[in-house]
């Protein structure tokens, strides 16, 4: 069923962390229920929209890492392409600065 994918460890735990968001994110919503706010997005909006905004910001960013990491790797003359990791971890905190301050 999974099999037109490469389902490497960083994917799966990319994976694994929005699944685990959401889950959080639901349990939350029905604990606190959520009210508008504005906070530097250019809109009012509620968890659900920050986090909405997030994972699309989370994704772009990880896209644009693997699109450009062999140039990474050619101007920087490293030796392997650098690990997606780096986005991940980068990706994640942006997603966590849109959700607090966003």
């Amino acid at each position: 069923m999974f099999d037109w994918m490469v389902w490497t460890t960083p994917v799966a735990v990319f994976f694994t962390c929005i699944v685990l968001m959401l889950i959080g994110m639901t349990v939350w919503e029905i604990k606190s229920p959520t009210t508008m706010r504005k906070g530097w997005l250019p809109i009012a909006t509620t968890r659900g929209d920050r986090l909405f905004i997030g994972l699309l910001t989370a994704a772009y960013i990880n896209l644009a890492f693997v699109g450009l990491a062999g140039k990474i790797a050619e101007k920087f003359s490293l030796d392997s392409e650098p690990s997606v990791w780096i986005s991940f971890a980068l990706s994640m905190a942006v997603l966590a600065l849109i959700m607090r301050k966003g």
